[in-house]
């Protein structure tokens, strides 16, 4: 009954049917998370971590089928690793070569040359939330002196139960499409400690309902345009056709639709955490936060010129897991720029094998370190900064937003496209004019630096 249902929503959707599984899927957990509120709150913590896990597992039947088994091997190998290995830094580099290597092997045996709704998925999400839990359990046995303010938050005093590791790993408002948190985090919603109520279910409705909205609407957005920017065309001989100028401003618009899929998804899924509880954030300048689970902070998203600013405003928490396991614990390499390249490294392979993935991450690094050598002239340039603060300003943030746009969709390009013989044509469709600019303006930006900056403001900026 439901196969029918299903295949003519889709029809209906025009959108493809593990799409609309996926979608519904994300809904489903504003329901399950009124249930929790309703009837769950009080009950005793194994009730809820039941409730947890076979709410989740359901929803990963539902979308695929038999293949949940992949999701319930690696959380009972997890749990099995911690348990008897104990808290050491093999029971860390076990879990994360188990979890990594099991996920690059789904990539490898389910790769195909199109962007698929698959078990491997939620199971990207699902390695981090491990091995996240891995680190955590071992900082849990370190002196509280040698951790930082946010590895005492999620440090874990005890090893935690299956029932428990289970229902963190299949929660329905993180599981499918993020986000990131910690077990700490859920031990506090099950205990009820997530709410500007103590010892009361949060109010948290309308905070939800707010990011449900606005997920809606960009979900509204994408699907009324996306249609008019297919991937798929980048790789017509129409597009070849077109002048320059006008496959320039196709790469720009569809680069700030595309990514509409991601941000509607997360902002709804949000929306489901905060209906929960674990969104909540505490109190800052006496107003309560429910921000605890944003991945997306879609108005400095909607609004930065800034390359920089919109990767701080996208995947956030999947940035903070990265920044926190990974980045930060490269400290021993003490070189910020080779932590950074082993951090883009990791997450090249956990999104997939794919060539364009490589090619996404690298040109990210460079571009972000363009703009930083950029922005540290305009800085330390009085004319520069004077010129930024002037009434040119709203002239300057429109041609800042074109180039912006421009150049965050030329690495989405391989991103999207995943195989070398599609992005490099629509590279050299396009000139290669994303490497170009910016090889140009890295190599330029000494002689301006040399130029329009003082020279008792040079040495500061070399050392930093």
């Amino acid at each position: 009954m439901a196969a029918p249902l299903l295949e003519n929503l889709s029809e209906s959707l025009a959108a493809p049917e593990p799409a609309v599984r996926l979608l519904l899927s994300i809904l489903i957990g504003y329901p399950c998370a009124l249930v929790y509120r309703r009837f769950l709150f009080y009950q005793p913590a194994t009730v809820i971590h039941l409730f947890h896990t076979f709410s989740g597992l359901a929803l990963a039947a539902f979308n695929f089928g038999p293949q949940i088994y992949h999701s319930a091997v690696c959380v009972v190998v997890q749990f099995l690793m911690l348990r008897l290995m104990g808290r050491t830094v093999t029971t860390v580099l076990s879990s994360f070569t188990f979890q990594m290597v099991y996920l690059l092997a789904g990539y490898y045996y389910t790769a195909t040359e199109e962007y698929d709704i698959k078990w491997t998925m939620p199971q990207c999400v699902l390695t981090l939330k491990l091995v996240g839990l891995s680190y955590d359990y071992y900082d849990g046995g370190k002196e509280p002196s040698q951790l930082t303010s946010e590895q005492k938050n999620s440090a874990l005093p005890s090893v935690p139960s299956l029932l428990e590791v289970c229902g963190f790993s299949y929660f329905y408002g993180g599981f499918l499409v993020g986000p990131q948190f910690t077990l700490r985090s859920y031990q506090k919603l099950v205990a009820g400690e997530l709410s500007d109520c103590p010892g009361k279910p949060p109010n948290s409705v309308i905070p939800a309902t707010k990011r449900f909205a606005l997920g809606f609407l960009c979900l509204v957005i994408y699907a009324i345009f996306s249609p008019y920017y297919p991937d798929s065309y980048f790789l017509t001989d129409e597009y070849d056709a077109q002048p320059f100028w006008y496959r320039c401003v196709f790469l720009l618009l569809w680069a700030k639709i595309i990514l509409y899929k991601y941000v509607s998804c997360w902002v709804i899924a949000e929306g489901v955490c905060i209906l929960s509880g674990l969104g909540y954030n505490g109190v800052v300048d006496g107003e309560h936060k429910w921000d605890a689970c944003a991945n997306m902070k879609v108005w400095v998203f909607e609004t930065t010129p800034l390359f920089g600013g919109t990767i701080s405003s996208f995947n956030i928490n999947t940035n903070a897991w990265a920044a926190r396991h990974v980045f930060k614990r490269l400290r021993f390499l003490g070189n910020k720029s080779l932590s950074h390249v082993a951090t883009l490294l990791f997450l090249t392979f956990w999104h997939g094998l794919h060539s364009g993935y490589l090619v996404c991450f690298s040109m990210e690094f460079f571009i972000i370190t363009v703009e930083r050598q950029a922005l540290a002239v305009v800085r330390d340039s009085p004319l520069l900064s004077k010129l930024a603060n002037s009434a040119f300003y709203p002239l300057i943030y429109v041609v800042q937003q074109f180039l912006h746009w421009l150049f965050m969709g030329y690495p989405l390009v391989p991103f999207c496209l995943f195989t070398y013989d599609k992005w490099l044509k629509v590279y050299s469709s396009i000139y290669f004019c994303g490497h170009v600019f910016f090889l140009l303006t890295f190599l330029i930006l000494p002689y301006i630096r040399k130029a329009m900056v003082p020279k008792k403001e040079r040495s500061p900026t070399k050392q930093d």
